[in-house]
């Protein structure tokens, strides 16, 4: 009679705890080994002072954690371990997660339960079945959870190999570097909808310091952001960064508090850590009253921004990589990222490709040539292959429109330009054509070809050019044409020299937005001299809204301007977010030959560009011509800007 007793008492407190709103772990406190642990230790915690954000806040309303449909509680299949949501599991004493499971119980007993938890996990039956038998079901699973950590380890200690390769994580944190935030980054993922998550936030994440055969979870603490990486403390660590780590804040194993309840998915606090509390809940409710988590449908989020127009078969024009001053078709090979992958169409093994973002003012729709007046190479083939289709021209990137009817660009204006075949140079330039639409044909003072088949398109508003002037303002070296004697260069003499008159301050885009770029803020960056390469990148110097980007371990003649709107720039993280190849910084052994050899990093680099020779009597700079390979500036969009300024305010080197 008093076992039955005792029998049903159990029953209770096993009850009680698999309706635990908390979501914790069903009968987590019965794996205790001390029992003694100082319960004030809990209500010492001082609690998390509430913050005012646009993130959701966690209530302390004795329901933390709760359904949809207000009822809790998680069950444990007895069949086969499964741990899950109580309401969902079979019969109405909720005993099994399936109807399987009831009927492989009522025909195998509970020692094929047994077997059929070791042999889930591939593990042959053992004598320790029939001790196992006789345990509660929590001191089973324990039991079998340290015998499969015990062999985890074993295994481990004969087969452990060090994984070489670039960690963003612990490149921040040996030299202290401080990431741009995504929120610079509007095209790239959650750019726009990111919000304010930062430095506090909660989440929960798979608990790794665990030895449970199924996957739990515990909550974390942001500590640091570096882009979408996230330096992450578990609860109850405080001070302690012995196991804190890094992880993808987008990655699909982190979530809003709130979640593994929702779920049915098990909190489990880390084992080092799990006898500091006899009250976990109560710690819980105290930690996380008034914190910050990630919004409910963050990752749905994420999915959304994630999501790409543009389709493989696609026809574009893009710039003609042989001759800067055309257009050809291509055929859009892949999408990775918003970067797509182009195939010129008369590529027939389909390795004559070109890299770019889909905003890139490099692509257009088809007709797009023919409508401003820009020269194109058309195609030998007279017809479209089957499954090729026009990318509709709502897909593209529009550009400012822009008023030609009064004081507007003349050919023959002078003006300053980035040099699209030497990225880290801005030259003294001139217009050579003024196309429809508020296009511009420009060419590089000193250096054009013959036939203008070195020139380049940029639009009026384009980041990319600048008046007059603008260098020597903002203490930028300006380089001046090719074979030019009179040095120091002053632009009033070479006007006059050339008969030559310079465009119009007004007529250039002056619109600065507030980027929130700094010096040193490191970040993913396309290297436009091979754009399929993404490279490990800082910012080192900021005029109004262009940016110097530095090529981490490479020398700064690879540096590279570029627009702080630019699609080709993205926040850490991007490239393990999306699926893309970072390339990490330079070697030493690279770094080293740099000194002896200006043309290795050219040479085992570009094919993008290999075979372009520009026909003309002048000689581009000798480290391009000795390696055959030139690239275009893949500027920004011409998007609405969030502030303006004055491209004549004095900016400090």
């Amino acid at each position: 009679m008093e076992n039955t007793k005792e029998l049903t008492e159990h029953s209770s407190r096993v009850e009680r705890k698999r309706r635990d709103s908390f979501g914790m772990f069903d009968g987590y406190d019965s794996c205790s080994e001390d029992t003694s642990s100082s319960s004030s230790s809990d209500e010492s915690e001082e609690e998390v002072a509430p913050l005012a954000s646009s993130l959701p806040i966690i209530k302390n309303n004795g329901q933390v954690y709760t359904y949809p449909d207000g009822k809790s509680g998680m069950a444990t299949c007895e069949m086969c371990g499964m741990v899950g949501v109580r309401d969902a599991f079979y019969s109405k004493t909720k005993r099994f997660c399936s109807v399987s499971c009831s009927r492989s119980y009522s025909s195998n007993s509970k020692k094929a339960s047994i077997l059929a938890r070791l042999q889930v996990a591939g593990k042959p039956p053992t004598k320790k079945a029939k001790v196992l038998q006789k345990q509660p079901l929590v001191a089973k699973l324990a039991a079998y959870a340290q015998y499969q950590a015990t062999l985890q380890n074993q295994a481990k200690t004969k087969t452990a190999v060090p994984v070489e390769g670039f960690s963003w994580g612990n490149y921040i944190n040996s030299n202290s570097f401080t990431a741009a935030p995504v929120t610079c980054f509007k095209h790239a993922p959650m750019g726009t909808c990111w919000g304010d998550i930062s430095e506090g936030v909660r989440v929960e994440v798979p608990n790794t310091d665990c030895s449970l055969p199924t996957k739990v979870f515990w909550i974390a603490g942001i500590i640091k952001l570096a882009g979408y990486n996230a330096l992450l403390r578990y609860e109850g660590f405080e001070n302690d960064s012995s196991l804190d780590f890094w992880c993808n804040i987008c990655g699909s194993d982190i979530h809003p508090v709130g979640w593994c309840a929702t779920s049915g998915k098990p909190l489990v606090p880390p084992r080092t850590i799990q006898h500091k509390y006899t009250n976990w809940k109560a710690f819980l409710v105290k930690r996380l009253t008034g914190a910050k988590t990630l919004p409910p449908d963050f990752s749905q989020k994420v999915s959304e921004s994630m999501q790409y127009p543009f389709k493989t078969s696609m026809r574009v024009e893009v710039v003609d990589k042989t001759h800067l001053c055309r257009t050809r078709v291509a055929v859009v090979d892949s999408v990775v990222g918003g970067r797509l992958r182009l195939v010129y169409e008369e590529s027939e093994d389909k390795t004559d490709d070109f890299w770019c973002h889909m905003y890139s003012p490099l692509i257009h729709h088809i007709g797009w040539s023919r409508s401003i007046g820009h020269r194109f190479k058309r195609s030998d083939i007279t017809k479209k292959q089957d499954g090729h289709f026009d990318a509709p021209p709502h897909l593209f990137m529009k550009v400012k429109e822009v008023d030609a009817a009064g004081e507007w660009f003349k050919e023959g204006m002078k003006l300053e330009a980035i040099d699209p075949l030497n990225l880290s140079a801005i030259c003294v330039a001139t217009i050579r054509k003024v196309l429809a639409d508020g296009y511009l044909m420009i060419g590089i003072d000193g250096s054009e070809a013959a036939d203008g088949s070195d020139w380049f398109c940029y639009h009026a508003t384009s980041p990319s050019i600048f008046p007059v002037g603008f260098c020597e303002i903002n203490m930028i070296e300006l380089t001046p044409p090719r074979g030019y004697a009179k040095l120091p260069f002053k632009w009033f003499d070479y006007l006059r020299e050339t008969d030559s008159i310079a465009a119009p301050v007004k007529l250039f885009n002056k619109e600065v937005p507030n980027h929130g770029f700094h010096v040193g803020m490191k970040l993913e960056a396309v290297d436009l001299m091979e754009p399929r390469l993404v490279c490990v990148a800082t910012v080192t110097r900021i005029i109004h809204r262009l940016l110097r980007i530095h090529f981490d371990g490479w020398e700064d003649e690879y540096d590279q301007w570029v627009d702080c709107e630019s699609p080709d720039l993205y926040p850490v993280g991007w490239c393990q977010l999306t699926g893309y190849q970072l390339q990490p910084p330079a070697p030493q052994s690279s770094r080293d030959s740099q000194s002896s050899s200006s043309k290795q990093k050219k040479k085992a680099k570009s094919q993008q560009y290999k075979g372009h020779k520009k026909m003309t009597s002048l000689q581009l700079k000798e480290e391009l011509l000795d390696g055959e390979e030139y690239s275009f500036l893949q500027g920004t969009s011409d998007q609405e800007s969030n502030g303006s300024a004055s491209y004549y305010i004095k900016q400090e080197p």
